[in-house]
């Protein structure tokens, strides 16, 4: 049987000239731009063109005709097929161009406003190993990588420990070592795996909703405290106990062993309860004087060295002189809100997900930090001219809102408040900007910084100080 003809065009010799939004690759083939994965600027490759629109083309590599001078070896064996680290064949130096450069277009591209000169980001002293939480998956349908689909193999059937394939929500890559978070976390999944294939627990069927194993969640601290917390698709008490007392033997290490039943359709566990099967229920972080304690379902930034550096910056930009009463918006577990606390007359931090705020509430009574206020609610609902009547006007306002940007409500309560700063910390420079032009005609943008937390990555942290005209 031959195999079907492409309905797309082939390019053969494209040139790859830079790298654009999200970290796509791109050349130019007439006055079309063609997005291609994989490649770095210099590169020149053969491409199959699978998507065709009347702006742009996108495709993936043939062959490569001429490696970039720039380009470097993957490190990772699972570097394209494997989702995440796409920048390995780009020098961590460049890396950090294309964010300074990323932005620097969107805040003045899609903001429009004045800004002043954008400091050098801050890059990450840790290029591999810098996770602190990694996510897996188990599949009873593995992802099938092109080698060995070229050798001949061309069966899914078998079991998958690793990270779905992008686009597929039922194929999973098993992962035979992650370069992304320090031991034992590579150590701890190989093992679950063989625990689980010799003992006969049966891995999930992503598509049916079948089988026992679902996902081992591995927590690290810059403190030596290592969390595991394994989901289960049911409550089976025997193969449960099992393969945790064999945990709990096996790794010492461990501080913190917790399972979820998860019994739902989707893999979201925010309402499923957690269980300590052995250790303690939390793991602790350290930042300067400061301890936290992190929960299973808790939100800790994912790089905790270069998340010290990016607090450091929110809390200099700041300004802070010890009389000022500062609200923090979108506190999650009231990181910043802690960190900050010393240098305040008080913080009020707000936040949507109830269990963050009975973090943030636990983690200022352990530090004996008792100029904090925390409440739960959605921020355009809570925070209002009542609230700040309540709880005082704010001298300086910190946010740090999910990729989604600020609701309209908010900006225009945070303008209606008038706070001499506002600093804000984002994880997308494009809603930042967008957000920006809102407070443009009451703020002046005076400094920005550009800080790299994933590095391999596209994705870049960025805190923008603004202060009253």
């Amino acid at each position: 049987m031959k195999p079907r003809k492409s309905k797309y065009p082939k390019i053969e010799g494209l040139e790859i000239t830079d790298i654009a939004a999200e970290g796509k690759s791109l050349g130019k083939y007439g006055d079309v731009v063609v997005f291609v994965p994989h490649t770095v600027p210099g590169d020149v490759v053969d491409v199959q063109i699978n998507n065709k629109r009347r702006r742009f083309m996108e495709g993936y590599v043939l062959d490569f005709v001429k490696y970039s001078p720039i380009r470097v070896e993957p490190f990772c064996k699972h570097y394209g097929e494997c989702g995440g680290c796409k920048w390995q064949a780009l020098p961590y130096p460049m890396q950090l161009e294309y964010k300074q450069r990323q932005v620097e277009e969107q805040l003045r591209r899609l903001g429009k406003i004045e800004l002043p000169e954008i400091s050098p980001i801050i890059g990450s002293a840790k290029s591999e190993y810098y996770r602190n939480k990694l996510e897996f998956t188990f599949s009873d349908k593995r992802w099938v990588p092109r080698s060995e689909v070229a050798a001949g193999a061309a069966t899914g059937d078998g079991n998958a420990l690793g990270f779905h394939i992008p686009g597929m929500f039922d194929k999973v890559l098993d992962v035979e070592w992650c370069h992304l978070q320090a031991e034992p976390s590579n150590a701890i999944r190989l093992a679950v795996k063989r625990f689980a294939e010799e003992n006969g627990l049966e891995f999930y069927n992503l598509r049916d909703h079948r089988g026992f194993l679902r996902n081992i969640i591995i927590r690290t601290s810059t403190t030596g405290e290592v969390m595991v917390t394994m989901v289960f698709a049911r409550d089976d008490a025997a193969q449960r106990v099992a393969l945790l007392d064999f945990l709990k033997g096996r790794f010492p290490e461990i501080t913190s062993l917790n399972y979820i039943i998860n019994d739902k359709l989707n893999d979201s566990i925010g309402d499923r309860e957690v269980f300590c099967h052995a250790g303690k229920p939390y793991l602790e972080e350290r930042m300067e004087n400061l301890t936290f304690r992190v929960n299973p379902k808790s939100f800790y930034q994912t790089n905790s060295e270069q998340a010290y550096n990016l607090y450091k910056v929110a809390r200099d930009f700041a300004e802070l002189t010890g009389g000022e009463t500062v609200y923090d918006l979108y506190t999650g577990t009231g990181t910043i809100a802690n960190f900050v606390a010393g240098r305040a007359k008080k913080v009020v931090g707000i936040e949507y997900v109830p269990e963050a705020i009975e973090d943030a509430k636990q983690n200022s009574a352990l530090n004996g930090i008792d100029n904090t206020l925390f409440f739960a609610g959605d921020m355009k609902d809570v925070l209002n001219g009542e609230f700040i009547e309540r709880h005082g006007r704010p001298d300086v306002i910190i946010l740090d809102p999910p990729r989604a940007g600020i609701h309209a409500d908010v900006a225009a309560t945070i303008l209606a408040a008038a706070p001499g700063r506002i600093v804000y910390v984002s994880c997308n420079p494009a809603t930042q900007a967008r957000d920006l032009a809102l407070f443009d005609e009451a703020y002046r943008v005076m400094k920005v910084q550009p800080v790299d937390m994933f590095p391999h990555t596209h994705h870049v942290e960025n805190v923008v100080q603004l202060i009253r005209r």
